[in-house]
C-alpha cells in the first residue's frame, strides 16, 4: 500500500503535468544551487517552471497522461521544465542555459510527440508566437501601406508640379 505523502505527490504532479503544455527532460548534475535558482527565475517569467522529480513518479504520471515510452528522457537525474505558455521561448530559454553551464537536454515532449534534445534544439530556433504574430501584421500591413504611399505621392507630385509652374511665372 503506498504511503499517502506519495499519493498526494503524484496528485499534484499530475496537475502540473496536465496543466503544461510541454515538457524538456534535463540531466541537472553538476549545477549549484544558485544557478538552479537563476534558471528557475528565468523560466518563471515565462510562465515555466523547473522541478526536480524522481524517476519512478515521472513514469507513473507518463503513463496517466497516456506517454508511452519515455525512452532515454528518465534514465539519471532527472529535472523537467514544464511549459506554460510557448514552447519555443522556453526550449530557447533551456538550450541557452545549457550552452552556458553543466545542464543536458535529454529529450521532451510537445503536441504528443516525443522530442530529441537536437529537436528541441531546432525548435529553440523558431520565431517565437508573438514574432510570428509580427511578421503576419507586417505581411497583411504592407499593402495598405503601399497604398497610402501610392497616394501620398501622387498628391506631392502635383504640389511639386503646381510649384514648378508657379517659379516659372515668377521668374517671366
Amino acid at each position: 500500500m503506498p504511503q499517502q505523502y506519495k499519493i498526494d505527490k503524484v496528485k499534484e504532479l499530475t496537475e502540473l503535468f496536465n496543466n503544461s503544455k510541454g515538457y524538456i527532460f534535463t540531466d541537472f548534475r553538476g549545477l549549484t544551487v544558485e544557478t538552479i535558482t537563476d534558471f528557475r527565475k528565468k523560466l518563471r517569467k515565462l510562465n515555466s517552471k523547473y522541478m526536480v522529480i524522481k524517476n519512478s513518479y515521472i513514469k507513473i504520471l507518463a503513463k496517466n497522461k497516456g506517454i508511452e515510452d519515455l525512452k532515454d528522457n528518465i534514465v539519471g537525474p532527472t529535472a523537467i521544465a514544464f511549459v506554460g505558455d510557448d514552447f519555443s521561448e522556453t526550449a530557447k530559454t533551456v538550450v541557452e542555459f545549457s550552452k552556458n553551464s553543466n545542464l543536458k537536454i535529454k529529450g521532451g515532449w510537445f503536441d504528443n510527440l516525443l522530442l530529441t534534445a537536437t529537436q528541441i534544439e531546432a525548435i529553440s530556433k523558431l520565431p517565437s508566437k508573438i514574432q510570428l504574430i509580427g511578421m503576419l501584421m507586417s505581411v497583411m500591413n504592407a499593402p495598405i501601406q503601399k497604398f497610402a504611399y501610392a497616394c501620398n505621392d501622387v498628391i506631392g507630385r502635383f504640389v511639386r508640379a503646381v510649384n514648378a509652374v508657379a517659379e516659372q511665372k515668377k521668374n517671366a
